[in-house]
């Protein structure tokens, strides 16, 4: 009886991926196939969006790999986006183009913008209050190392801070509303550098040491500058670090540059 069942199991099995309504792609799972009922056209346009992983992929690009007309394209999407197969999202890099991926699919850094981004607008005020934040912590860091006994040497070397421990402040403080990374935090530390607030050291670290990458770790502290520099002396175009990215009308741009008009105001 067992091997009846067992016959009549595998040939149920071989009928339904005659009929390309299981998939067995996947070694450890035979599971329904999630394309149950689709023609051959709307299979590709899937595996071309899967392949393209959580960066996405444009209409554009989907047609050239597909080699199907626009209007064949636009449908099958639709098709896909209401079995909720893919889903379509906006890209920072172009607020009015939208990139697919697979429905369930977390979309990379470079699509969403990061925690830097709500809905394709860039929090300029939650970055400043970030900034404020991290150059709070790493001054308190440096007031706490003065009040010690200690030689100057030991005294600067003890104002240093990782960015690890500056990305446990931030977090204990529950200021961001969405999860923050290390990355991020020493994306703002870096601000604080090209502002003139903070200085950065790498040190050879411990293996495992929390906060280290390559057996390097990153250290911060706050520095207070001797004067404040003028126009003529520091411009800000000639330091700036995204000075390539930076046109008319862009995410950077001159007409919204603080630095820019903090100098013209000088």
């Amino acid at each position: 009886l067992l091997l009846a069942l067992v016959s009549m199991l595998a040939l149920a099995i071989l009928v339904l991926l005659a009929l390309g309504l299981f998939d067995s792609s996947d070694p450890n799972c035979l599971c329904f196939s999630k394309m149950k009922g689709s023609d051959n056209q709307e299979k590709l346009v899937y595996q071309i969006i899967e392949d393209a992983g959580n960066k996405g992929i444009w209409s554009r690009d989907i047609r050239f790999k597909s080699n199907l007309p626009l209007t064949e394209i636009n449908k099958i999407l639709k098709n896909l986006e209401s079995k909720k197969l893919i889903k379509a999202v906006k890209s920072v890099a172009a607020s009015k183009k939208k990139v697919y991926m697979l429905y369930n699919v977390q979309p990379d850094r470079s699509v969403t913008g990061g925690a830097w981004y709500s809905d394709q607008d860039f929090e300029s005020e939650f970055v400043e209050v970030l900034n404020q934040q991290c150059f709070k912590f790493l001054q308190s860091k440096a007031e706490v190392a003065r009040d010690g006994k200690h030689s100057p040497m030991v005294q600067r070397n003890s104002s240093f801070a990782t960015s690890h421990e500056v990305w446990k402040y931030i977090s204990e403080l529950g200021i961001s509303k969405v999860e923050l990374s290390m990355e991020d935090i020493e994306t703002i530390l870096n601000t604080l550098i090209y502002d003139g607030k903070a200085e950065m050291t790498v040190i050879a670290a411990k293996e495992g040491a929390v906060g280290s990458v390559d057996g390097q770790m990153k250290l911060y502290r706050g520095v207070n500058a001797i004067a404040t520099a003028t126009g003529l002396v520091k411009t800000p175009c000639g330091l700036c670090p995204v000075f390539d990215d930076c046109s008319d009308g862009g995410e950077i741009s001159p007409s919204t540059c603080i630095y820019l008009s903090e100098w013209l105001d000088f």
